[in-house]
């Protein structure tokens, strides 16, 4: 039986610039369902996050047969003309071309709201951890940065460095390169559980280029970069309490 497929919401506060892990949805084969996490009570403690209007209540588990607007609505629609080019960017095969992998893959970010999904990895029949992510902070790096992108080749090795010294932000990972090009940051709401990762075995991790997607690919779906982790000692990522249901019964059908 295939295992659910498993999505984390996080949401960013406009102020302070942190992400919090704030739900998560899970698809069986037949029904969708979201749940709050305990990463939400952090997010209205620090910075007084309200429930989103699909899911008005904290305490509530939501269950329906179509997946909820809320994700639906991070979908490129298949009948734009870019749709085929857009699959491409995210390296999505046929077969893995459906709403969660397509969520899973792109981050689901929008300019209308400061949200944005990822996915909760299952280890392989080799006990590895494999997830995928595009770079982010493009836009901040030199031209001679964006040159180096541009001539990468395929399962290229890149090394992930703490910019603890960096003014804006001192979590800060970078992606580098052999040869010293720093060429992205890690997604904000991804780092703390690569920091895990890499504090647990630093070298069981390894993290490579995927795909790269050429101008006039736009600079957010650049870079394409796969991590693989083996986990020892029984650690497992997103196991911690902030990524655990706030609720596990109270359910509500939205339809």
């Amino acid at each position: 039986m295939k295992k659910p497929q498993t999505l984390f919401l996080t949401w960013q506060d406009t102020h302070s610039r942190s992400w919090f892990t704030i739900g998560k949805l899970t698809y069986d084969g037949k029904q969708y369902q979201f749940v709050y996490t305990q990463g939400v009570k952090e997010a209205q403690n620090q910075c007084q996050f309200q429930p989103l209007y699909s899911f008005p209540d904290f305490n509530k588990v939501y269950t329906s047969i179509h997946l909820f607007p809320v994700f639906a609505n991070r979908l490129m629609s298949p009948s734009r003309p870019d749709y085929t080019n857009f699959i491409q960017w995210l390296n999505i095969t046929p077969a893995e071309d459906n709403s969660l992998e397509i969520l899973a893959r792109s981050g689901g970010e929008r300019e209308t709201d400061s949200l944005a999904v990822f996915p909760c990895p299952e280890p392989d029949l080799e006990g590895q951890y494999q997830l995928y992510f595009f770079a982010h902070g493009l836009r901040h790096l030199p031209k001679c940065a964006i040159e180096r992108i541009n001539n990468f080749a395929p399962k290229e090795k890149l090394w992930l460095a703490h910019e603890f010294q960096n003014l804006y932000d001192t979590k800060a990972l970078t992606l580098n390169t052999e040869d010293h090009h720093i060429v992205g940051y890690c997604p904000r709401y991804l780092r703390s559980e690569i920091f895990d990762l890499i504090g647990n075995n630093p070298s069981s991790v390894r993290l490579e280029v995927e795909r790269i997607n050429l101008s006039p690919t736009p600079l957010q779906f650049r870079l394409l970069c796969h991590i693989t982790a083996v986990c020892k000692n029984d650690f497992r990522p997103f196991s911690s309490p902030e990524y655990q249901p706030l609720a596990v019964d109270h359910l509500v059908n939205v339809g």
